[in-house]
């Protein structure tokens, strides 16, 4: 069974407070969960209102679904209009591994 994991860090454009910010997080949020079947939440930054890390996750029998759709779902972060990402971390690891 492989694990893994991705970390993004991004910057939102015009955004002035809060509750503007939680109006594109939680939809962007959303829109991972359901394209790609992970696990998705705001992980950091919850008191800034331009930034947000998100944190995705999936367990899956194969390394190389993993490592794709954490790559699918790092350029689909990327390629949104309404935030820049700042930057991305992965992680990977087997249960297996001791």
């Amino acid at each position: 069974m492989w694990i893994g994991w991705l970390e993004l860090d991004v910057l939102m454009g015009d955004v002035h407070s809060l509750k503007e910010k939680r109006s594109v997080v939680r939809p962007l949020i959303a829109a991972i969960s359901k394209k790609y079947t992970v696990s998705a939440a705001e992980a950091d930054h919850l008191d800034l209102h331009r930034r947000a890390a998100i944190g995705v996750s999936l367990v899956a029998a194969d390394r190389a679904h993993v490592v794709e759709v954490l790559a699918a779902v790092e350029n689909f972060v990327a390629d949104r209009p309404e935030v820049e990402l700042l930057s991305a971390g992965r992680g990977l690891l087997n249960s297996h591994e001791e």
